[in-house]
């Protein structure tokens, strides 16, 4: 079986691959491939190990007929359409809970540099605009007993959610599609509606899981229900946000704040508005860079892609439906 790993990852998972002897060719450059080189590599490969964007629609699989397996290097698999990788029985595989801790670090400090200004406060410095003390200028907000509200309480929002409760005292509410019973047991978790969920949160943070029904959920309706006070911290997908709606959001008031890790779309330019905003603190999707977290999602991936090689099941697989 030949693999192709379309960029470098860490020694952790390449070590896991080499020791089981299983052939594989790694994009020999930093470059990111075109669709057509990207198709046509796969075409001559068995398996693949993807790191970054690629959309695996159903003309990727009529493509690419060989293909027996995807493993992921991300948590999220919404750039995959299952029911086409379903149809063929190629098994999708991807990197959950390793890096709950180190995505959930980057929303709560996105959220302290939003509440304090932090980004732009550091601007003023570079442009030699630090002055002299004013006692009424460039005031932030404090977070004690503030309202946390989570978009999606699963593993990160969880995380999430736990560091606010200790560090600020933090209420927490959250909606999702079912209860989370562990979270409202042990961090008094409150379910709420989305409706409520805006109009009640002092800062709102998304972790759900992108799909298209919550395109842009996010826009100039949802925020216009937002508190004037509200911080918006996204660190999940950029798709949950409309980003000209969250311009206007931030230059007239409408909310407080925003921090994102995500942007809409990926990567932000950067001649971006948001990004001269005093109130929008912006990250290049770094949720999961630590040594920590990509060693274990590279050993993830690998885990997933050696299962393979060896007829079992993928140990991480999103569409365990096809061994039924």
């Amino acid at each position: 079986m030949k693999v192709f790993i379309n960029k470098n990852i860490p020694e952790a998972g390449i070590k896991l691959l080499q020791d089981k002897g299983i052939t594989f060719t790694i994009n020999p450059t930093e470059n990111v491939l075109s669709r057509e080189e990207f198709i046509k590599i796969c075409q001559e490969h068995d398996a693949l190990l993807n790191v970054g964007a690629n959309n695996f629609d159903e003309d990727f699989f009529q493509q690419c007929p060989n293909l027996k397996g995807i493993a992921l290097f991300s948590v999220g698999f919404d750039s995959v359409n299952i029911p086409s990788a379903n149809s063929r029985k190629i098994p999708v595989g991807n990197t959950p809970d390793v890096l709950s801790r180190a995505t959930s670090d980057v929303a709560f400090l996105l959220m302290q540099s939003v509440a304090r200004k932090s980004f732009f406060n550091h601007k003023r410095i570079l442009n030699n605009d630090w002055g002299s003390f004013d006692p009424l200028a460039n005031l932030g907000q404090e977070l004690y007993g503030k309202t946390l509200g989570i978009f999606g309480l699963g593993r990160i929002g969880f995380e999430m959610a736990k560091k606010c409760k200790a560090a600020f005292g933090m209420n927490i509410i959250y909606h999702n599609r079912s209860h989370n019973e562990i979270s409202e047991k042990e961090l008094d978790a409150k379910y709420v509606d989305f409706e409520t969920l805006l109009a009640e949160s002092d800062v709102l943070s998304v972790h759900s899981n992108y799909t298209e029904e919550n395109n842009e959920i996010f826009n100039k309706n949802a925020f216009a229900k937002m508190k004037s006070n509200s911080i918006f911290i996204n660190t999940a997908r950029g798709k949950f946000q409309n980003e000209n709606d969250l311009f206007e959001a931030l230059t007239n008031s409408i909310i407080w704040g925003a921090g994102l890790d995500v942007t809409n779309p990926e990567p932000m330019k950067s001649d971006n508005p948001l990004l001269s905003l005093p109130n929008c603190c912006i990250l290049p999707h770094i949720g999961s860079a630590t040594y920590e977290a990509r060693n274990t999602m590279a050993i993830c991936a690998a885990q997933n892609i050696i299962a393979l090689f060896e007829n079992k099941k993928m140990p991480f697989c999103v569409n365990e439906e096809i061994y039924i």
